[in-house]
């Protein structure tokens, strides 16, 4: 039970610094934020292994640490919430497919494997998407007048997480599919 117990919090702890290196190297489309970046790979593989604890919790470290390290765009406290632990947290929420993947994965059934994936992947960055949107319209606006801000925080962030969710899906895929135990902490039970 202690042992679990440490695994996870280190896993957490790992996995929330390699989130934070990814989103380094995001590919910016944006000056003032919104890149497509491979931040969620490591959050959602970690609500795949764990559940909503393990998913939710590096999803939140990983937006403090954003903050914390000067990568983050802030106006006020509470953009600046919504834009980076609160978005940052509910891309954990994709743990709620955990069980199903990692049955599939244990049973061989690999399109219903990935059909999970993508579904928890989707999960994960649609809810982040609506935090984003939301502090997008309330926040930021357009800019301009004639295009009103819910069109704007659409297109802005849809132009970011959509391939964003795109590769993150791939990648969890075809890593999962070709490595199974990474979806458990099984093997490290039996150790």
């Amino acid at each position: 039970m202690e042992r679990t117990r440490l695994l996870f919090l280190l896993e957490v702890a790992i996995f929330s610094g390699i989130g934070l290196i990814l989103d380094r190297f995001s590919f910016s489309i944006w000056p003032q934020g919104g890149s497509i970046s491979f931040a969620m790979v490591p959050i959602i593989l970690m609500a795949f292994r764990w559940g909503l604890k393990g998913g939710l919790l590096t999803g939140f470290l990983v937006g403090i640490l954003q903050i914390v390290m000067g990568g983050a765009y802030i106006l006020t406290p509470v953009q600046g919430a919504l834009d980076y632990p609160v978005a940052f947290t509910v891309v954990g929420l994709a743990g709620l497919l955990a069980g199903p993947i990692q049955r599939a994965l244990s049973d061989g059934e690999m399109k219903k494997a990935v059909s999970f994936i993508v579904v928890g992947t989707f999960i994960g960055v649609f809810l982040r998407f609506v935090c984003h949107f939301v502090a997008g319209i309330v926040f930021f606006g357009s800019g301009d007048p004639s295009v009103p801000a819910w069109q704007f925080s659409l297109f802005y962030n849809g132009s970011y997480l959509g391939p964003a969710f795109i590769l993150t899906a791939m990648i969890l895929s075809v890593l999962l599919t070709t490595a199974p135990r990474v979806a458990t902490q099984q093997h490290m039970r039996n150790a």
